[in-house]
């Protein structure tokens, strides 16, 4: 209960009961139940590699065969993205560097759709892995202006519990 109080997935309420907050419930929830706070809550992660067949992989949070939350879905997700990444043997010091920055950027991007995403919008976050680029879309429009977005270094996160839970 202490560790969900620190991160900010839980809070004490006025009945002096702990309840998840709504960060808690996106980061650590089951579908069912975020959908009772969030009606068009949806994670779609998808493999479009050729024009033969519709998706060569597909995720989606409604399955009912995994949780459906933002927690299991990053992990999920984060793998299928990052296995054809070729990762060249480099060494520092006696320990071996498995991250690129194709990897860097790959969990940047899965994490700022994640957590910028407006989960009362209308539609869900998709994310789609083509066999020479990726996708990334979520409910909500952007908070700061493109040039900011471009220039790096400007962030005005839409959920800062959820960029708190990933952080740790």
């Amino acid at each position: 209960e202490d560790s969900l109080l620190r991160i900010g997935a839980a809070a004490k309420r006025t009945d002096g009961q702990l309840h998840p907050t709504s960060a808690g419930l996106l980061m650590f929830g089951y579908e069912y139940e975020i959908l009772r706070e969030y009606p068009h809550y949806f994670l779609d992660y998808r493999e479009q590699l050729d024009n033969t067949v519709r998706w060569a992989d597909r995720v989606i949070s409604s399955s009912g065969d995994w949780s459906g939350n933002l927690y299991d879905f990053y992990f999920r997700i984060y793998n299928k993205l990052t296995q054809d990444i070729k990762v060249p043997v480099a060494i520092e010091g006696d320990t071996r560097i498995d991250d690129t920055p194709v990897h860097v950027a790959l969990r940047e991007a899965l994490v700022n759709c994640l957590v910028n995403a407006v989960y009362y919008g209308p539609r869900g976050v998709v994310i789609i892995k083509y066999q020479d680029h990726f996708e990334f879309s979520n409910p909500g429009g952007f908070r700061i202006a493109i040039e900011d977005a471009k220039g790096g270094g400007v962030s005005d996160p839409r959920n800062a519990l959820l960029i708190k839970m990933f952080n740790l």
